[in-house]
């Protein structure tokens, strides 16, 4: 299984048998190196209905035929927008073919801007996702602030790679991920969601050089991970 890191917070995640994709904000993101039309998934993972998180998931599910797994007000939205959609809640598991997924807490927001008309588009609550798949867990926190329940994620789940945010202003920055990485107890942690706009420009490689033991890791645009 090779997992990469593409720019913001998208990650993707190549299995035996699928490809997968959280949150493919590519239209926009200027540190990205994928391309809306060259991506390919068969399943498309929602942390949130902000446009930097949505991002092309219409285009690309339309194109590959997708599922795509949501909260349930964004999956909702999307769903009438023609695509093939899993509604999910937090606290709520569900095993796929691809691997399991469980949605977690997240505190932030999650509304999608229509541009063009001014109207801003409730999609519920936000969440964090646990996808276990080939025996590996993997926590991608979606964008938060830290709270206390990180402490019971990471006792109730054994992560084996984690996806913090750090921007600061509108997530967690570079001291409170720190702590929600201690908390969650992953045996590696990738800093996400930072230096794509001026308000949450962050050094991803002074944050993971302040994890004990070697825990932090900076993967580059289009950098991956392999789990054998």
């Amino acid at each position: 299984m090779k997992v990469a890191y593409h720019g913001h917070s998208v990650v993707t995640v190549d299995t035996r048998d699928h490809q997968l994709i959280f949150d493919p904000f590519i239209t926009g993101n200027s540190l990205t190196d994928l391309k809306p039309e060259d991506v390919k998934a068969d399943v498309i993972l929602l942390t949130h209905g902000h446009n930097d998180h949505v991002g092309d998931t219409i285009e690309i599910a339309k194109r590959n035929n997708s599922l795509v797994v949501a909260p349930n007000e964004l999956a909702v939205y999307l769903g009438w927008k023609g695509l093939n959609v899993h509604p999910m809640h937090i606290g709520g598991s569900h095993q796929f073919d691809f691997g399991k997924v469980k949605l977690t807490q997240a505190f932030h927001g999650s509304a999608y801007t229509e541009e063009d008309s001014q109207k801003i588009v409730y999609t519920g609550m936000p969440a964090g996702i646990l996808l276990t798949v080939e025996g590996r867990t993997i926590f991608h926190a979606g964008d938060t602030g830290l709270f206390s329940d990180m402490k019971l994620i990471g006792e109730l789940n054994h992560i084996d790679l984690a996806f913090l945010p750090i921007g600061d202003n509108f997530t967690m920055g570079p001291e409170d991920a720190k702590l929600a990485a201690e908390w969650l107890r992953a045996k590696q942690v990738v800093p996400v969601h930072y230096s794509t706009f001026p308000v949450i420009e962050q050094d991803p490689h002074a944050f993971a050089d302040s994890l004990p033991g070697g825990v932090g890791k900076v993967l580059e645009v289009g950098e991956s991970i392999e789990f054998k």
